[in-house]
């Protein structure tokens, strides 16, 4: 039995936000919050499950993203990172494949750009990106190193002259089988220290091959990329890329978007869950008159709601300029362990319905999975903020 199209969304806090923590955005910064909302309940939703189930990314839906022009809100566009946290959530609340894609390419590669090219650097390549003319990956994982990354890069970047010369491969990598030009981290034999470049997708010697049989955000197309003494030229060395301490301003950003995104996860599994609950029917009564089923809602709105308070703080604090590392970490922690329960309890409502994708549940479920594992595995964001209260690093 399938649901019907519609449920009473005019019902208080239908919308999940239970505290009002949009009021805290202005006038200005919630009409564009409306528009992002409307664009992506016209041109998102609607075809997520589809490209999901194919496993294939809607390249058509590229040129209408940079049309609503969602990269670099905040250094770009002088918006708040409140707001930019919030369209984040909900891009991912639409489809968190989408919002993945966004996010390696704004936060990861423009963020890259933004934070470590020079301005002449910058002039030159951000224009393209922006308006997503050009389209970006991260290589920064690798297949023998994640969460050890910082310390033990193989990837290699060697001066020869006028050029660099990078050998190695990365895994991983989203948006990587079409992008135009992805950054690479690499260690520099010199002086063993790491350093980023910009290398176009078209050199001789880089390789890019997707990813198969993932079971968690299937549109988005990662890759393993190896590099055959790819010979790059100096100018496209970021300028202040040159130890894993810069590429960590890059990190600690991006680290709380998908922050943001487990909250607009959990914010889709109540969607989706409050919706079927309301209007499936057993014993001849809505499922959402059950006291258990209750529970279980106002436990996945719990989460969502916690979850949501921690990061407007956290987002506050980076727009102060006060945000630090062991925060970032402790939210992305915490949001993704309160993103995991959630997705579970609304998998449960929907009972045998909750494991195929015509319902969005099981897409929502199964893409839950990879937000809790990318941009530092909840262990390591643990021990960072471990660190941060005892003053005892417990990473070896």
């Amino acid at each position: 039995m399938s649901t019907p199209s519609s449920a009473p969304d005019d019902l208080p806090y239908a919308d999940g936000d239970f505290y009002a923590f949009e009021q805290l955005l202005t006038p200005k910064e919630q009409d564009r919050l409306a528009e992002v909302r409307d664009f992506l309940a016209r041109e998102v939703r609607p075809i997520a499950v589809d490209y999901w189930n194919r496993g294939e990314f809607p390249m058509d839906l590229i040129p209408k993203l940079g049309d609503i022009d969602l990269v670099s809100p905040v250094r770009r566009q002088g918006y708040s990172n409140l707001l930019a946290g919030l369209i984040h959530a909900e891009v991912t609340r639409a489809d968190a494949s989408i919002a993945t894609f966004l996010g390696v390419h704004d936060g990861l590669f423009t963020g890259s750009i933004e934070a470590l090219a020079s301005q002449e650097q910058k002039d030159a390549w951000l224009p393209d990106i922006y308006a997503m003319r050009k389209i970006g990956a991260f290589g920064l994982t690798e297949p023998l190193g994640g969460s050890d990354v910082a310390g033990g890069t193989r990837t290699t970047a060697r001066r020869d002259g006028d050029s660099w010369v990078l050998s190695g491969a990365k895994r991983w990598i989203g948006n990587a089988t079409f992008s135009d030009w992805v950054v690479i981290y690499a260690r520099d034999l010199a002086d063993n220290q790491v350093k980023g470049f910009l290398v176009d997708s078209g050199l001789q010697g880089y390789s890019a091959t997707a990813i198969e049989n993932k079971i968690s955000l299937r549109t988005v197309q990662n890759a393993d990329i190896t590099l055959d003494n790819v010979v790059v030229p100096a100018f496209y060395k970021l300028d202040h890329a040159n130890s894993f301490r810069d590429v960590n301003k890059v990190l600690k950003v991006t680290r709380l978007g998908v922050a943001w995104q487990a909250v607009g996860q959990q914010l889709a599994a109540f969607d989706v869950a409050r919706r079927y609950a309301v209007e499936r029917h057993q014993f001849g009564r809505p499922l959402a008159s059950f006291q258990l089923v209750q529970d279980q809602l106002v436990k996945i709105l719990g989460n969502a709601v916690s979850s949501m308070g921690m990061m407007v703080r956290l987002s506050q604090l980076e727009d102060a300029g006060q945000a630090k590392d062991e925060q970032s970490a402790l939210a992305k922690a915490f949001t993704t362990a309160r993103m995991r329960d959630s997705v579970a309890l609304g998998r449960s409502i929907l009972g045998g319905n909750g494991i195929v994708t015509d319902f969005e549940m099981a897409k929502i479920f199964a893409d839950a999975e990879a937000i809790y594992s990318y941009e530092g595995t909840a262990e390591i964001n643990t021990l960072v903020a471990g660190r941060a209260i005892t003053g005892i690093s417990a990473i070896t």
